[in-house]
């Protein structure tokens, strides 16, 4: 007989989060990313884990965190209304589904605070995420993390209207 997996949660954002929030993001960035960016170019932006900003940006954003068995795996922020500032998933629980559920509770979020459209910055490891989910490429840009140039694909997506 199959073992039933523990089914993910949501929760918000909490100061105690930042260093298990920190570890997810490097985590992410250090196994999941190689295929697409150098490890110079990992460890640039794994520093902004290391960097206070880091903590704040979350505090300032609406920032959820999926949960399984009440530990943090993975985490996404909306800023403002309209854009996906950051999306993280654990690697170990990469392709499970946490990544889905954190963007279609900001996609929810972000049409009940009305906005008509949402925005991400994507990476080139997250693109095929977000194009699956109907995102649609605007601009590729190229941006300095740490003297390292990185490039990502700022995507957007047409919400539905709200109920």
């Amino acid at each position: 007989m199959g073992q039933t997996l523990p089914k993910p949660a949501l929760r918000p954002f909490l100061p105690d989060d930042v260093p298990v929030l920190a570890a997810i993001f490097t985590a992410s960035i250090e196994q999941l990313t190689g295929d697409d960016y150098s490890e110079v170019q990992q460890q640039a932006w794994m520093e902004a884990a290391e960097d206070e900003e880091f903590g704040k940006r979350l505090a300032s954003d609406l920032t959820l965190i999926a949960t399984l068995e009440g530990s943090p795996v993975g985490f996404a922020s909306l800023r403002g209304t309209d854009h996906i500032r950051m999306l993280y998933v654990h690697p170990a629980v990469a392709g499970q589904g946490i990544a889905t559920m954190l963007v279609d509770a900001l996609e929810k979020l972000a049409g009940g605070r009305g906005a008509k459209s949402l925005s991400v910055d994507a990476s080139d490891t997250a693109e095929g995420f977000f194009a699956k989910r109907g995102y649609t490429a605007q601009q590729r840009n190229s941006i300095t993390i740490n003297d390292e140039w990185l490039a990502n694909t700022t995507m957007k997506k047409t919400l539905g209207a709200a109920p």
